[in-house]
């Protein structure tokens, strides 16, 4: 792993899903940068084998820890908020955690509709408005990150519940970033695109020719799936000084997806 591009130590990260796929490589490189790091996952064990049981941190500056989280539950998000207490609080949120069903939306049941909101839209919303509220009490504005997607702004085959809940998560993070600015906190998202992650690899299986990879890459003018380690790094920039004038964007990693 490459030398940290920045500087983390004395701060504390608390990132939801962190147990696999962007979320696993955004807590080592906050980790490698030095920071304490939280992972609010309802996986302990993640789903490949060669990942270690919690996110850590042997082979980087940082230190950690695992804390069961539902991100549908908001007892269980107050809980690992909390858990950052005994390191000095929580200074950088990132509701990362998600969910994916490829499914047309006539086949869409309330069930499903409702199991993709509440982890998606629901957990972002009240990952989001705990960590704000822990960051003004203590009087020590913080940085808040949630994961988008490309889908928070573009229609995708067979992802009408999903792009909703993406595209909720866009207004959480521009709305959140509007009612905390006066209180110093900074809110922003990462809308990544086709990322190969061991999750992304499980719904594919499931999806049709219209959502196949060769049809999803063919308008990615860098001609690839991009990976976790391609992601990462906007987190370390927007939870930066760097960043220190912008709240409210949704810095998209997509290969260019966009722009075609």
């Amino acid at each position: 792993m490459n030398s940290p591009a920045y500087d983390f130590e004395n701060s504390t990260v608390v990132i939801t899903g962190a147990s696999s796929g962007i979320g696993r490589e955004i807590a080592l490189r906050f980790a490698t940068a030095g920071a304490t790091v939280i992972n609010g996952d309802i996986h302990r064990d993640p789903k490949v084998a060669d990942i270690p049981t919690d996110i850590l941190v042997e082979d980087t500056c940082g230190s950690g820890e695992y804390v069961e989280t539902d991100v549908t539950n908001r007892d269980d998000l107050e809980k690992v908020v909390e858990s950052a207490d005994k390191y000095g609080g929580v200074d950088v949120m990132i509701n990362n955690a998600g969910l994916q069903l490829p499914k047309p939306m006539s086949d869409v049941t309330p069930e499903e509709f409702d199991r993709i909101h509440n982890v998606n839209s629901k957990g972002a919303f009240f990952g989001t408005q705990i960590a704000a509220m822990d960051m003004i009490e203590r009087e020590r504005p913080g940085v808040i990150i949630n994961t988008a997607s490309i889908s928070s702004d573009l229609a995708q085959h067979e992802q009408v519940h999903y792009d909703s809940s993406k595209g909720s998560i866009k207004m959480i993070t521009r709305g959140a970033a509007l009612e905390y600015a006066s209180e110093g906190i900074r809110i922003n998202g990462v809308a990544p695109g086709q990322i190969a992650t061991e999750f992304t690899d499980g719904w594919k299986e499931q999806a049709t020719e219209m959502v196949a990879e060769d049809a999803l890459l063919k308008p990615v003018p860098l001609g690839r799936a991009g990976t976790p380690e391609d992601v990462a790094g906007a987190y370390l920039f927007l939870a930066s000084a760097d960043s220190a004038y912008i709240t409210g964007e949704l810095l998209n990693v997509d290969g260019g997806w966009q722009i075609c």
